[in-house]
């Protein structure tokens, strides 16, 4: 596995099953590293975004991207909810996105209850076997929250805008009881709390593999 640092990132791949979740599950991060690495290359990839959802998809990731050097955003059809039963053309995508070669890739939760999210969690592990793999959490009602164990400390600043961001674009979303700035807020911030983030809010992830340069 090749070391990262993670102030000299050059490319970031960010894979999402549905079209909120990148920015739920590191939309704070994202927006850091594009601050900080103002010649970031960060290619998207939503693969399922049905009807409205697929031009919020794309009008959040423009928003998200903003100070990114350079940004793909590739926004698929496959069918939400579905994705074990089309594992061969999922993983025929994935052989595509090979040529990227990102430092990092930003992925579901290996042991979320959500079939799409598991699917690509273990595609992202089987493609990109000698890269970064940092696996991001979503809340939702499952209830499967576990311990993460790499922390992006974050601001308040970063969160407030993230929260925005996802208010703004996702219209679709509004009548949910869990879509909410206080909801995005809450989990960064116990997560900040386990960390001892000096911003008292960070976004968590799991790794299974890191190696110290």
């Amino acid at each position: 596995m090749q070391p990262v640092r993670f102030d000299k990132l050059k490319r970031i791949l960010c894979l999402g099953a549905h079209s909120d979740d990148i920015e739920i599950g590191c939309g704070a991060t994202i927006l850091k590293l594009t601050e900080a690495n103002p010649g970031l290359e960060v290619t998207w990839v939503v693969f399922s975004a049905e009807g409205v959802r697929n031009v919020e998809a794309k009008a959040s990731a423009k928003a998200f991207l903003k100070k990114a050097g350079k940004s793909n955003v590739l926004v698929q059809d496959f069918r939400g909810s579905f994705f074990p039963y089309q594992g061969e053309a999922i993983k025929a995508f994935f052989e595509t996105l090979k040529s990227f070669q990102p430092d990092v890739v930003f992925t579901h939760y290996r042991d979320d209850r959500h079939q799409d999210h598991r699917v690509l969690s273990d595609l992202a592990w089987n493609t990109f076997r000698n890269h970064v793999v940092l696996e991001y959490e979503i809340p939702k009602y499952d209830g499967d929250y576990g311990s993460p164990n790499f922390f992006v400390p974050v601001t308040k600043a970063q969160l407030q805008r993230k929260g925005k961001l996802l208010t703004t674009h996702f219209k679709s979303q509004s009548t949910k009881h869990w879509f909410t700035d206080e909801l995005f807020l809450a989990t960064p911030r116990i997560r900040g709390m386990e960390c001892a983030s000096p911003t008292q809010y960070a976004e968590a992830y799991y790794s299974r593999k890191m190696v110290l340069a």
